[in-house]
């Protein structure tokens, strides 16, 4: 016995002391198992570069996310590290919910590598990085090219005129449809930018905090988006359609037109022919100019995690040059890296349609007005709901801006008041 204990104290000084490890967790809020995939793959590397440390991943599926994880934190059941949209970020950083990522980005090799609009959208509305953003998502218009030639539409539209054109002419044969209306979650966009295109401006509030939701220039734009589906240039299932619907239906052949950001690429080049569909500029308003939405997302870490320094070293995993390139290939975003537009993957007909968009002088990218708390609220759950009795003809175009504007105009007040 004597001898198996000194054996045993002799292999315990060779080895040395016993590393505690260190378990981290994860949620991802914008999941596909593509995506899951990905950062399967980026974590597995990661926890290899870190021996002792683990990361649990949970997956939220996207269309009950903003619930499922609002119902987590409230419960105390805060994850390490979230995978943070631009549209949640100032409701858990006002709430103090979040780390400063500031003393890290100070310290970091990347951060001077980083676009300048990486570190402008970190900071956006409080002016303090409590989420670093992975990529952008910009509107773009997609369009079916064997449909527009089987309906006589000559050339993508460039003006709202010329959409509504084409969708009425794409509509007239059997079967199709002009426009994949997204109706269901993640829809606004499309109503911010057809409101804003016919408004002529990418600010959502006047200086006194008012919305312009509740203007006539913007109802006009608002009152485009319930034509196009009431008079039949749309499916009438794309009430309830998503992203995924959205995108089937323009890969299938159902509808011509969509728009959306580049991460719709990923399921239309897997099933379209790349000579049969293009990516173009969002139609422009009667001002000339054009006002497509600009979105993101990127990880943040919550400031109740007992392991800070191991959740920041996974955040610069997920954002080191050539993890980040993997993540926006595969995930669909433009890239946050000064010197990654210049990679292969980017430099095709299909993606020089967001880099003419982001280089036209007429072209205004639309920020939406996610330094508001009660914007997430907004986002994934009352501009849903009433945008749909909107397009089913249960409320007009001007209740819809009415009921917009004035929940968005106490939000801005309130906020300004804080100023």
């Amino acid at each position: 016995m004597k001898k198996l204990l000194a054996a045993s104290l002799v292999a315990t000084a060779i080895a040395g002391p016993a590393v505690a490890e260190t378990n981290l967790q994860l949620v991802e809020v914008i999941t596909s198992p593509e995506r899951t995939k990905v950062l399967q793959g980026i974590v597995s590397e990661f926890e290899a570069e870190n021996p002792g440390t683990k990361v649990e991943i949970i997956s939220l599926p996207w269309g009950q996310a903003f619930e499922k994880f609002a119902t987590m934190v409230s419960a105390g059941q805060t994850p390490d590290v979230v995978e943070m949209p631009d549209t949640w970020a100032a409701l858990y950083a006002n709430n103090g919910a979040l780390e400063s990522l500031e003393p890290y980005l100070t310290s970091w090799d990347g951060t001077d590598k980083l676009n300048a609009r990486t570190i402008e959208m970190a900071r956006s509305g409080t002016g303090t990085a409590y989420m670093l953003p992975y990529g952008f998502y910009l509107r773009a218009m997609f369009y079916n090219k064997k449909l527009f030639k089987e309906a006589g539409v000559e050339k993508p539209p460039v003006t709202l005129d010329d959409f509504r054109d084409a969708a009425e002419k794409v509509s007239a044969l059997p079967g199709k449809y002009g426009f994949c209306l997204r109706g269901g979650s993640g829809g606004l966009n499309g109503w911010a930018v057809f409101g804003a295109t016919t408004a002529g401006t990418d600010q959502f509030f006047d200086e006194e905090g008012n919305s312009i939701m509740s203007t006539e220039a913007w109802i006009k734009g608002a009152q485009f988006m319930v034509d196009l589906y009431q008079d039949g240039l749309a499916p009438k299932d794309s009430l309830n359609w998503g992203f995924n619907e959205i995108v089937a239906g323009f890969y299938s052949g159902t509808c011509a037109m969509l728009d959306q950001d580049p991460d719709a690429l990923i399921g239309i080049a897997q099933r379209m022919d790349p000579n049969d569909f293009g990516v173009t500029t969002m139609p422009k308003g009667p001002n000339g100019k054009a006002y497509p939405t600009i979105g993101y997302a990127g990880w943040s870490m919550f400031s109740d995690s007992e392991h800070k320094d191991a959740s920041w070293k996974l955040i610069a995993k997920l954002q080191s040059r050539d993890a980040n390139l993997e993540w926006s290939k595969r995930v669909g975003t433009l890239p946050i890296y000064k010197d990654a537009e210049s990679d292969p993957h980017y430099n095709t007909p299909q993606f020089a349609g967001w880099f003419e968009e982001l280089s036209d002088p007429d072209v205004h990218p639309l920020t939406m007005p996610t330094h508001l708390e009660e914007f997430a609220f907004f986002k994934d759950s009352m501009s849903i709901r009433t945008s749909q009795e909107a397009l089913l003809g249960r409320k007009s175009a001007e209740e819809l801006g009415k009921e917009w504007g004035d929940y968005l105009s106490a939000a801005q007040k309130k906020w300004l008041a804080k100023q």
